[in-house]
């Protein structure tokens, strides 16, 4: 039950979101560095392949950010990074409700036999 597809795909999604919202952080403390670029992180492409191979597990890579810049040389979009941080948290408690809920039914099922 847990070398699963789905518990591998969950733990890769967990560690992508929780590597999105770290990045997140890191953009808005730059919001005013001359010179800084936003990262962006990406998992979710990976994932699905990883999922469709019957893996389900898959490495967040981070990348450049390739938004225009402003006059200082930083691209950080404040409105940007808040969206993106609301939908990372909304994942990332979706996801360990998913986890909580498997241990759950591990544990009731502990419990009754």
């Amino acid at each position: 039950m847990f070398e699963s597809v789905t518990s591998a795909a969950i733990a890769s999604a967990l560690d992508g979101l929780a590597l999105r919202q770290r990045t997140i952080a890191n953009n808005i403390a730059n919001v005013n560095t001359p010179g800084y670029h936003a990262k962006r992180v990406a998992f979710e492409d990976a994932l699905v392949r990883s999922v469709r191979a019957g893996d389900g597990a898959a490495t967040a890579t981070t990348e450049r950010s390739l938004e225009p810049t402003r006059l200082n040389g930083n691209n950080v979009n404040l409105d940007t990074e808040t969206l993106s941080n609301i939908d990372t948290v909304l994942r990332y408690q979706f996801a360990a409700q998913a986890v909580n809920g498997t241990f759950t039914g591990v544990r009731t099922a502990l419990r009754t036999s």
